[in-house]
């Protein structure tokens, strides 16, 4: 199996094609918590627990959406596309939305480049946690890919010479590249 990275799919500068990535920053939940507070405080656990079930699917949903339109319209370059529920949970769509934190970018750092590009927290209210978890919780960010060839895949083991190169491009120590892609190390970092 090759060693996928996602700048895979994004058309080389020289190809002369015109290509581009997105960013999406979406939330469902920005009264989550004072609405699931006044259930506990009322002790109805069932709607505190289904308030905050319905705004990750709300956020989920957003994201689908925002994707959906973005291929359809934005970007246009899947004009006619007609896919059943089932299609659409089978992602059998063109292009993906990897998202920080997970298996194709597993470093949660590129959140902030995100909220960087799109000024999310003026926009939204959403906000990044020092640990670059997204607040509320019931929030999706990440990267629109269009490439016809697009495909899901994690990031497996990494050695010491890509968090080097990872590092330096980063502008961060190594250090706290070992840190933030500890799950992803091929050597000890110790």
């Amino acid at each position: 199996m090759p060693n996928y990275c996602l700048a895979d799919f994004v058309a080389p500068k020289l190809s002369g094609k015109a290509d581009y990535i997105g960013a999406f920053a979406v939330t469902g939940g920005l009264e989550e918590d004072a609405l699931a507070d006044a259930f506990e405080a009322q002790h109805d656990d069932y709607n505190k627990i289904m308030v905050k079930a319905i705004a990750d699917r709300l956020a989920e949903a957003f994201a689908e959406y925002l994707h959906e339109r973005v291929r359809k319209v934005y970007w246009g370059y899947a004009p006619n596309e007609s896919l059943s529920n089932d299609e659409l949970i089978r992602e059998n769509y063109q292009g993906i939305r990897p998202a920080p934190g997970y298996p194709a970018c597993p470093e949660h750092t590129e959140k902030g480049t995100i909220w960087q590009l799109l000024d999310v927290e003026k926009h939204t209210g959403m906000k990044l946690t020092e640990s670059f978890a997204m607040w509320p919780g019931a929030s999706v960010s990440g990267w629109y890919f269009s490439h016809p060839e697009s495909k899901y895949f994690a990031v497996a083991q990494i050695q010491r010479d890509q968090v080097t190169d990872y590092a330096f491009r980063k502008g961060m120590s190594i250090e706290d590249v070992e840190r933030w892609l500890a799950p992803n190390l091929g050597y000890d970092a110790d």
